[in-house]
């Protein structure tokens, strides 16, 4: 049970089963304040040199919106001990703009209960995101101020990416909009035409699987980890074709679907997001089975049935040849794990526009969006 001097209000959180000996830190309330190097500057709060101070504190069990604490402390004090306060902020970052707002340092008020203990909250906590944390013991008086003892060290974690239970809230989150499935037939991929000779003349003629950015939500398991080829599969509704206009290159590679897109191939769901419009993204995976992507896919992504799901789908028809279709009302972004010949399909100059505006490159994803956010972070 967490609580605050002198705040009248409260805000609950969700706990979670653990071992009895374990107990989750239910955050009741939530105090901003700023602290100033080992001393507390909290008002009606007492220094008191008796009450130990917290020594090799260890960080554990992360996830993307939780961690368990526990720390050593002087046994002969415990019963003295009625709260902990434990100072939560995210590291600075040295090359952030100096003029952009600080975020500011989050102050937990926790009852003293058996260590360790989960501390949970996804509004101050992010996924991938590199935290400091320090913790006061405290004794509250008779008349509701505190006495505390000294800060204990400074430590440094970082949270985890989403597991994939939460990239399932996003698989589910994203079917809702998908709309219904539309034919398509190719893959297809623009760039400029110096990605194409370079691919011809420095690569055996290959387009080669590269990491991927961080466009999209902050807590994906892929970004900057994953290693592929991105690649297109809508059409344009009227004509059962790819649009002629791309924010990528002039030039667009184009391969019958089912060079990428079969039996032989896994599919992954890895992400849903927006980019304060109103078109959402989706963002899946083919690996041919087997492959070092599928391996890394396994671990870490939602898998999808090739041939029942609502993003892409892929089917034998009565003459056993492969019918392919995807969701209308998202825009697939679809990430091939393997290098790709250029032997396989065409390179081609489109007639339409280059949309600079809708490229996705290291695209920062709406945190205000109830479509596509989940409570665990952004």
């Amino acid at each position: 049970m967490m609580e605050v001097p002198r705040v009248g209000h409260s805000v609950s959180s969700p706990t979670s089963p653990c071992e009895d000996m374990i107990k989750n830190l239910s955050l009741d309330a939530i105090q901003l304040c700023e602290r100033d190097g080992n001393k507390s500057l909290d008002s009606g709060i007492a220094e008191m040199e008796e009450l130990p101070v917290p020594q090799n504190i260890k960080i554990s069990n992360i996830t993307c919106d939780s961690f368990k604490i526990c720390w050593d402390t002087d046994s002969r004090s415990k019963e003295r001990i009625t709260h902990y306060f434990i100072d939560l902020n995210k590291k600075e970052n040295k090359n952030a703009n100096k003029f952009k707002h600080k975020d500011v340092p989050t102050k937990l008020v926790a009852k003293a209960v058996p260590l360790p203990m989960t501390v949970r909250g996804h509004w101050f906590l992010s996924p991938r995101t590199e935290y400091t944390v320090a913790v006061q013991t405290a004794s509250k008086q008779g008349d509701g101020d505190y006495a505390v003892s000294e800060w204990s060290e400074i430590i440094e974690f970082c949270t985890a990416d989403y597991s994939t239970v939460h990239l399932t809230q996003l698989l589910e989150k994203a079917e809702v909009i998908a709309g219904r499935m539309l034919r398509f037939s190719v893959f297809y991929r623009n760039q400029h035409k110096e990605y194409f000779d370079h691919a011809r003349e420095a690569q055996n003629n290959k387009m080669l699987p590269s990491v991927k950015d961080n466009s999209g939500s902050h807590g994906s398991p892929i970004s900057g980890k994953l290693e592929g080829i991105f690649f297109s599969c809508n059409t344009e509704f009227n004509t059962g074709k790819p649009p002629q206009d791309s924010p990528y290159g002039r030039y667009r590679f184009q391969l019958p679907a089912e060079e990428l897109f079969s039996p032989k191939t896994n599919l992954y769901f890895a992400d849903f997001y927006c980019m304060y419009t109103a078109y959402h993204y989706v963002i899946l995976v083919i690996a041919p089975k087997g492959s070092s992507g599928d391996e890394f896919c396994k671990q870490r992504l939602p898998a999808l049935d090739l041939t029942n799901n609502r993003f892409m789908t892929c089917l034998e028809d009565e003459d056993g040849r492969l019918v392919f279709h995807h969701a209308q009302d998202l825009i697939l972004e679809v990430i091939y794990t393997d290098p790709v010949d250029l032997s396989l399909g065409t390179v081609a100059e489109i007639s339409g526009h280059q949309l600079m505006s809708l490229s996705t490159v290291n695209a920062k994803k709406d945190p205000s969006c109830k479509t596509c956010n989940i409570s665990v972070g952004r």
